[in-house]
């Protein structure tokens, strides 16, 4: 089927400067070309068609049957009627999900499945630009899945509404389920284009499918726990933590989209044949880029070098990283204080002015003696602050940065909380200070650099620097965070827990003396 695009617009006269808006109308206009031509071709054929239809049709009454019959053996065997109730919108919300797991299929299919067939080539040769090629493919992968999936919910909420269960939902946790199938779709297609852009098979597409899936099944399941367990489950407002879930989905979808769209290129797409790893090149060039003290990767002469030209110059490359984060946890330690203020969240500390504080320092100078100040301590304290630190790297990483502001700042937040609570309490400010600041004066520094360091490696492959390749950029970030976590946090870790077990205890005793 020829594919024809209009360079100009009725009404549009050659060299007159387009406005943004009327550059996002034409391309979406010449993007839904490439989407109306592969709708087609999906719906003629039988092999995603009959699916389609047998879960928009078929399985929304099996749900409804199962839930009648889950609702009756709860309330016969003596189980809480909640529980009969709450299964019933995350069936729903199964129901809404199976439909769009067809698009990962039809997405990973967009264009390593055309290069197969030798269809790719007369679609990468209209004049269609890149984006226009991208958004095209991405929507004819979600629309039919996605009006199935609605499908699928419609008929299930009309048998529950007119059936013998006689459900009747609140509003908002409707609007709800259906956003959540929504983001969840469009993250699917989004991770199975960008995958079937850069494999050149069919079966390697596949088999990295499961990166997706998984995460996504995972995913379900943690919805559906919240759905169970959530005090607010039959709240007007819906449940908080699903607004949540949508938000952060919604932010991942967005970023994939635009990484998608970045690293999309027909020429290389048409090129690449073959799929190798050289694994001795990418470690040889991660360890260039780890010894590298300026950006033309000239490497250290000696350790003194590395530390004095190689440390300012790694950090200057996370300097926005770094202010990002010094305003999340600023944020997070405002917030904790916020909640540690209503009086529903403060804790039952006794008041110093009557006398009773928590133990008087022979007591605690005994306690941290013979239990706290040890090499046993410091091992704890470093492997339990590496720990955090390693699984706030490695979900950085899988997830464009986002999480490296999730799992931090929490410590932040309980800081804030803390210190309204010993206020309240009627100590000293001095009393927490003197608890963090021995060894916060090392630990805060280096918990920041590390959170930067994994926000820059996490999010760059969504805005790779100007003229270098998504890969590229990925490894020599990669190589400037080995080189600060080497460099400057295992070390950091070290000392701090030194100071946390020995000399912060010294200060507390003083402090409360």
């Amino acid at each position: 089927m020829a594919i024809k695009a209009k360079p100009l617009e009725d009404g549009q006269q050659p060299g007159r400067t387009l406005s943004r808006w009327e550059e996002t109308r034409i391309t979406l206009s010449n993007a839904l070309i490439i989407t109306r031509r592969e709708v087609r071709d999906s719906l003629r054929d039988w092999r995603i068609l009959v699916p389609i239809i047998i879960l928009t049709l078929v399985f929304p009454f099996l749900a409804t049957f199962l839930a009648a019959q889950f609702q009756t053996f709860i309330e016969n065997y003596g189980g809480t009627e909640l529980i009969g109730e709450r299964s019933i919108p995350f069936l729903l919300m199964v129901v809404g999900f199976f439909p769009i797991s067809i698009s990962l299929v039809i997405a990973l299919e967009t264009f390593v499945g055309e290069k197969e067939r030798r269809s790719l080539e007369p679609l990468l040769s209209t004049p269609l630009t890149n984006t226009e090629l991208y958004i095209g493919k991405t929507l004819a992968a979600m629309i039919p899945p996605l009006i199935a999936s609605y499908g699928g919910m419609f008929v299930y909420l009309m048998s529950l509404l007119f059936g013998e269960l006689a459900w009747r939902p609140p509003a908002l946790l409707i609007v709800q389920i259906i956003l959540l199938t929504t983001v969840q779709a469009l993250v699917m297609v989004a991770g199975a284009v960008v995958v079937s852009s850069q494999t050149t098979s069919v079966r390697a597409a596949n088999l990295l499918a499961s990166f997706i899936i998984i995460p996504m099944a995972l995913l379900v399941q943690g919805e559906a726990a919240i759905m169970f367990l959530a005090p607010d489950g039959g709240s007007i407002n819906g449940i908080t933590a699903l607004w949540a879930i949508i938000v952060g989905m919604l932010l991942v979808a967005v970023l994939l989209l635009r990484v998608g769209n970045r690293i999309f290129n027909r020429e290389e797409l048409l090129a690449s044949t073959v799929d190798s790893l050289n694994l001795r090149g990418t470690l040889r060039s991660i360890m260039t880029y780890f010894r590298a003290v300026d950006a033309d990767a000239t490497p250290a002469n000696n350790l003194i070098d590395w530390y004095r030209r190689g440390m300012p110059f790694a950090l200057g490359r996370i300097r926005t990283a770094l202010g990002v984060t010094l305003l999340v946890f600023t944020v997070a330690f405002i917030m904790g204080a916020f909640v540690g203020t209503l009086p529903q969240w403060q804790l039952p500390i006794v008041d110093q002015s009557e006398g009773e504080v928590l133990g008087s320092t022979d007591t605690l100078g005994t306690f941290f003696g013979t239990n706290f100040q040890s090499p046993d301590t410091v091992r704890f304290i470093f492997v339990q602050n590496a720990r955090v630190l390693l699984g706030t790297l490695i979900l950085a990483v899988f997830s464009f940065g986002i999480f490296a502001l999730v799992l931090p700042p929490i410590t932040f937040a309980v800081l804030g909380y803390l210190f309204v609570q010993v206020l309240n309490a009627g100590f000293s400010p001095l009393t927490i200070i003197a608890g963090i600041a021995p060894h916060g004066i090392v630990e805060i520094p280096v918990i920041m650099i590390t959170t930067a360091a994994a926000l820059s490696l996490g999010a760059v492959v969504t805005r790779p620097p100007e003229g270098e390749t998504v890969g590229r950029a990925w490894i020599s970030t990669l190589g400037n965070t080995l080189k600060l976590i080497v460099g400057i946090v295992i070390p950091g870790l070290i000392i701090a827990a030194v100071l946390e077990a020995y000399l912060t205890p010294e200060i507390i005793l003083l402090v409360l003396d």
